[in-house]
């Protein structure tokens, strides 16, 4: 019996409504009634728990998909707990091989430091930057050595590590796994030694490495911490889980206009899932504009909502409201205040209106342009354009291609 389920410590309402904001929207809690005993001893003794998130610094920037567990990160912290944002700058030497079936190239040094400069920035519009401990793991992991490399080794079996699906699956399809690999999830493991934490969060594909820092953590003699798997949020198709790769993204660093947009081109039904994921409102707030849309308001209205406060997190209020204006005026066939400019040189006289569409990179070629003029959706100056053999000469004109894209042309 472990240290935290050896003392008991009174469960209170306090407790209960801890261990209910843990649990909003998460896959996993493992064990919860360790972790219930974690939190009334935080109650009891005023001592706050260490809870851990590792990122490593793979790429320049992040989409709101990762924010799920940096949310989770911000409910934990704002019950008081201390958060530990852990930037695995020494682990992505390595290169995680969670869900891969595939060695992963490891980053450079100096690709890891362009990207880990950004991290934590755009952590901060999530996490209060005021009350978060942000560490890199290669502050004990450098001088682990190669000595203590081999005895952190010694601490857990082949046998073992090849139960973990990404690499059972690979040795049975004759696809390499690398020795280095083994290293991966020892590492992040140590990390939780190394901070001592009582709650580690991942997604559920980082399950192998969290319950890893369990068994080195008893292995070094402390108490293990619990761990708190969050679901992969799904993109803006409501299939795939959120990629760039897939095209499905909304990135945190994205204007406030496409960010606007893109929350408002999910469906009805994935809506309620970011409400649950994404949003601060209270789960009970949530459930009350449930039962306003089976009452009969419009769910556009209430996703509106959810595209303001995910708006405002990342940009400002009044960003927000302004998305919100502009997405109007579009709606409306209205023009946007702010939309790029663009000069375009006549060589031989006016230029045909596919021509230039294909120039301003409105549309990928000529062609492209005449089938979107065929289907109604190219405007010259707010008027529709149905005739393919328009040509424009010197001039300043706006063009618009369906409800999104704008350039403001002047030809000379």
């Amino acid at each position: 019996m472990n240290q935290a389920s050896a003392s008991k410590f009174p469960v209170t309402e306090r407790v209960r409504e801890a261990l209910a904001v843990t649990l909003r929207g998460c896959d996993e809690l493992i064990p919860e009634a360790d972790w219930v005993q974690k939190l009334a001893r935080a109650e009891a003794t005023g001592q706050p728990l260490r809870i851990k998130l590792g990122l490593d610094p793979t790429a320049p920037d992040i989409h709101i998909g990762h924010t799920v567990v940096l949310n989770k990160m911000r409910q934990l912290q704002d019950l008081g707990h201390q958060v530990i944002f852990l930037i695995g700058d020494f682990t992505s030497l390595i290169g995680d091989p969670s869900g891969r079936n595939s060695t992963r190239p490891p980053l450079t040094p100096e690709q890891i430091k362009a990207n880990a400069e950004t991290y934590y920035k755009q952590a901060s519009l999530v996490l209060d930057p005021q009350k978060t401990e942000i560490r890199y793991n290669s502050e004990w992991c450098l001088p682990l050595g190669s000595m203590g490399m081999i005895q952190l080794a010694a601490k857990y079996t082949v046998a073992r590590m090849m139960e973990r699906n990404d690499f059972h699956d690979r040795f049975k399809a004759g696809n390499p796994i690398s020795v280095h690999e083994f290293l991966y999830p020892l590492m992040q493991g140590y990390d939780s030694v190394a901070l001592k934490s009582d709650l580690e969060l991942g997604g559920t594909d980082q399950k192998f490495n969290l319950l890893m820092g369990r068994h080195l953590q008893v292995e070094y003699g402390q108490e293990p911490q619990c761990i708190l798997t969050m679901p992969l949020l799904e993109g803006l198709d409501g299939v795939e889980k959120m990629s760039k790769s897939k095209n499905n993204y909304i990135g945190i660093a994205e204007d406030a206009n496409t960010m606007f947009a893109k929350v408002l081109s999910i469906s009805d039904e994935l809506m309620w899932r970011w409400y649950t994921l994404l949003s601060f409102r209270s789960l009970g707030d949530i459930e009350k504009l449930r039962d306003e849309v089976r009452q009969g308001r419009n769910p556009k209205e209430i996703k509106v909502l959810l595209a303001k406060e995910i708006t405002a997190r990342f940009h400002s209020a009044a960003a927000a409201d302004a998305a919100e204006q502009d997405f109007i005026n579009r709606s409306r066939g209205g023009v946007p205040d702010e939309i790029e400019e663009q000069t375009v040189q006549l060589e031989a006289g006016p230029m045909g209106i596919g021509a230039l569409l294909k120039q301003t990179g409105l549309a990928a070629s000529s062609g492209e342009g005449n089938r979107l003029i065929d289907g109604g959706g190219v405007r010259v100056d707010s008027a529709v354009i149905s005739d393919k053999g328009l040509k424009l000469g010197a001039g300043t004109y706006v063009l618009q291609v369906g409800k999104r894209k704008f350039k403001k042309v002047t030809l000379v």
